[in-house]
């Protein structure tokens, strides 16, 4: 008899839905992390100064809220001690020269800052999200549902009986428009232009990227419903959730246990794990890999790997990482008090760029190798939702600059002396650090004198945390049309079954991508009988 129904390899958040949702079916399931505690990206700790808790990576929760995911198991993780932490003003972008807009969870309130930007750009803002509205659930369903399947098939035709084949091409047509092109034909102000263009960033794109308009849209939808929460006391908690319901439905959870190699029955089925400690464990269902594509074929397989289809070595060697990310941690005295306004204090995610012009030469510099000159940074406020985060009258900052070079091959100001092996050093990281730095410095009062402590993490500091964050790619690959949908992570992937029976992959690697949503994991567990 086999030791489990299902050992699932690593514990990101996908494969903590997978886990959840197949004990919740009855499943026997084992969980094995190789680092010292699960969670994946989910990290919360003291890294700066006693009493500041910060999510060390991952921290906005919008994706998982509205996930299909939460509305499956949000009761029961509630029961084991969840909570989220709101603010009105979910996001923001503020420009060199003071100028900002804030965007809240109330459409009203956005039209008329959209409208004190630019006569009529309140209307043209509704419209957009009117029409978004309308399309929602296709959309979501698209985004978020078994692309190869009947369902999603049947979705499409309906969607061509309703517009109307040419009506329907012109629909996939716009939802291919660049984000730049949107931004420009459709907004008149800056700010507006500004507000939104970062969000690509978030998505594993560029304002030059197609289909980048489309998330946009959907992301501005999201957080005007959902807002960015945080966990309260910290994404840990999430995690400890999960753990207390896996453990509840009679899961195990390993950790220290680096799986060295999945093992094969004589019908060539994935029947089992190897341990790097040598312990062998079997499982009837079948195992399920939460790992990057090069980590499940060209470690995992071990002597399998010899045996790879044509497809699969050449879907290998064409899988590309995207950009670095970079996380900076500030404790500070007292919370931030902004010189261009005091509303920007309430922002959950604030973005400091010059604009559209700005997201995209900071985006192509990360991409050909350089430290961008001037990098868009999106400065999280932990404590304005949730003042456990630090001791009373304390804060938290939790910076992320999501266009970070893997590679450095220079420094796009010519002042920060790169590595010639172009490695991430901690000179390099706390030099650039001090650039993000002063751009703080240069928008709120009294900043030098307010901070506490200040913790980097570079993309090779991050990489070293998570082996699946491939030179600090927080996406698991580049997220380019090429590379994503119905192509992700290789152009004949269906679902997320793999060449050999019994062998699933899921994570950010695979469809629907990135984020905290869960939805990999959700989509395999809800497949399997």
């Amino acid at each position: 008899m086999a030791d489990f129904d299902h050992i699932i390899i690593g514990s990101g958040i996908n494969a903590l839905v997978a886990a959840a949702l197949l004990g919740r079916k009855g499943k026997r399931v084992l969980v094995l992390e190789r680092n010292a505690t699960i969670g994946g990206c989910l990290r919360t700790q003291e890294i700066t100064a006693p009493g500041f808790v910060h999510d060390v990576m991952a921290t906005t929760m919008v994706l998982f809220i509205t996930s299909p995911a939460f509305a499956a198991l949000g009761e029961d993780l509630a029961a084991r001690g969840l909570e989220f932490c709101q603010s009105e003003l979910p996001t923001g972008v503020l420009r060199p020269d003071g100028s900002h807009l804030t965007y809240a969870m109330d459409r009203k309130r956005n039209i008329a800052s959209f409208d004190a930007k630019a006569a009529g750009e309140g209307e043209t803002f509704n419209a957009e999200m009117a029409a978004m509205g309308g399309d929602a659930d296709f959309v979501f369903s698209l985004l978020g549902g078994h692309l190869w399947s009947g369902a999603t098939l049947k979705k499409i035709l309906r969607e061509a009986w309703k517009r109307g084949p040419r009506g329907l091409a012109a629909w996939f047509g716009e939802a291919l428009t660049p984000a730049r092109g949107y931004l420009e034909t459709t907004y008149a102000s800056e700010e507006a232009k500004a507000l939104w263009a970062p969000w690509v960033l978030h998505c594993g794109l560029s304002p030059e990227s197609s289909y980048s308009a489309q998330m946009l849209k959907v992301i501005g939808f999201a957080i005007e419903l959902a807002g960015c929460p945080i966990v309260k006391g910290g994404a840990q908690n999430l995690v400890l959730a999960f753990e207390r319901l896996i453990r509840d439905q009679g899961g195990e959870i390993r950790t220290g246990a680096d799986v060295e190699t999945i093992c094969l029955d004589g019908a060539g089925k994935a029947a089992g794990v190897r341990l790097a400690d040598g312990t062998h464990l079997q499982a009837s269902g079948g195992i399920i890999a939460s790992v990057t594509p090069h980590q499940l074929y060209q470690r995992l397989l071990g002597d399998q790997r010899s045996d790879l289809p044509a497809t699969v070595k050449k879907g290998l060697q064409a899988y590309r990482y995207g950009k670095g990310n970079m996380q900076i941690h500030y404790a500070l005295k007292a919370p931030p008090r902004w010189k261009a306004g005091a509303d920007l204090a309430k922002v959950a995610l604030l973005h400091l760029t010059p604009g559209l012009d700005g997201v995209s030469r900071s985006a192509n510099e990360a991409e050909r190798g350089l430290l961008p000159a001037e990098p868009t940074v999106c400065v999280g406020q932990p404590t304005a939702l949730d003042p456990s985060r630090a001791s009373q009258g304390a804060a938290i900052l939790w910076l992320q600059l999501p266009d970070t070079p893997r590679q450095i091959k220079g420094d796009a100001a010519g002042i920060i002396d790169c590595p010639e092996d172009g490695g991430w050093t901690d000179t390099v990281r706390e030099a650039f650090a001090d650039r993000v730095h002063a751009m703080l410095n240069a928008q709120i009062e009294d900043f030098d004198d307010s901070v506490i402590a200040r913790r980097s993490y570079s993309p090779a500091d991050l990489e070293a945390m998570n082996m699946n964050l491939v030179g600090g790619d927080p996406y698991g690959g580049f997220c380019g049309l090429d590379q994503f949908f119905l192509w992700r992570p290789f152009k004949t992937t269906a679902n997320h079954r793999t060449h050999i029976p019994g062998l699933y992959h899921i994570g950010a690697s695979t469809h629907p991508g990135p984020g905290l949503a869960g939805g990999s994991g959700y989509l395999l567990a809800s497949s399997l009988t």
